[in-house]
């Protein structure tokens, strides 16, 4: 997959705590395979260059995909961001595909309808479904350099960081279900599981092994 005629990394963000489901989210077992696994799996579908970003590589969860520190300094999601652009920026790529760990049904488009969106002008395209996505998205490498000002003036908030660089949004349906349910607690892992299970629902439109 490409962004215009520059290649694409697809960096999974796994760095959070997952306190509300008991600790270790990217761990969690969903029908048998870890989340993390999943979204790499869902990764390779859009890029040969997939990375894991964390706090520790325990997060990486054996994937075989590279691991990331997250950037120091920073906390959240754009920890996870900042070392994935910075990566993009010096292995050459043009952009990366941020993905979180906990979104197990992402829409098996996602890197080609934003890759189409994105201007030139914008530094980034967001996925939306009713609400915006922003941990789910298509970042020009050169954002990179915008992130260092965005940081030292205490801003954190990776919609913000989208707004400051300019954003394209890519809607898409949550009929029949929303494709970035993302995975919080048990009740949520629950929920997944009835999905999976669902004999209605075509598991060819969502990035998954």
């Amino acid at each position: 997959m490409k962004c215009g005629s520059e290649s694409i990394a697809v960096a999974v963000l796994a760095g959070g705590d997952g306190n509300r489901i008991g600790g270790r989210k990217p761990l969690r077992l969903l029908r048998g395979k870890s989340l993390v696994e999943r979204a790499v799996a869902a990764a390779r579908n859009w890029a040969s260059d997939v990375v894991v970003v964390g706090r520790d590589a325990g997060q990486g969860g054996g994937t075989g995909a590279t691991f990331l520190q997250d950037a120091p300094g920073a906390d959240g999601p754009i920890a996870g961001l900042a070392a994935a652009l910075r990566y993009a920026k010096d292995a050459g790529h043009g952009a990366v595909l941020a993905i979180p760990c906990d979104t197990p049904f992402l829409p098996l488009n996602l890197a080609s309808r934003l890759s189409m969106a994105i201007t030139p002008e914008a530094g980034a395209a967001i996925a939306s479904s009713v609400l915006l996505h922003p941990s789910c998205g298509l970042w020009r490498a050169r954002a990179f350099f915008a992130l260092g000002p965005y940081l030292c003036a205490g801003r954190r908030s990776l919609h913000g960081f989208a707004e400051s660089v300019g954003f394209v949004p890519v809607e898409w349906t949550s009929e029949p279900f929303d494709p970035f349910l993302n995975i919080n607690t048990a009740a949520d892992l629950a929920a997944a599981e009835s999905l999976l299970g669902d004999a209605s629902i075509d598991p060819t439109q969502f990035g998954r092994d």
